[in-house]
């Protein structure tokens, strides 16, 4: 059962730090969207 934990984890991990990134690169690229929106706007 120990073994099992072990490859579960190591294989996760790597999934969950790729979807962290993924989601705060989405939020700044979000936000700086936004701010350039509001000082930018299309005519």
């Amino acid at each position: 059962m120990s073994l099992l934990a072990v490859v579960w984890h190591f294989w996760i991990a790597p999934v969950l730090t790729v979807l962290a990134l993924l989601a705060v690169v989405g939020t700044v690229a979000g936000y700086l969207r936004q701010v350039t929106a509001k000082r930018y706007p299309r005519q």
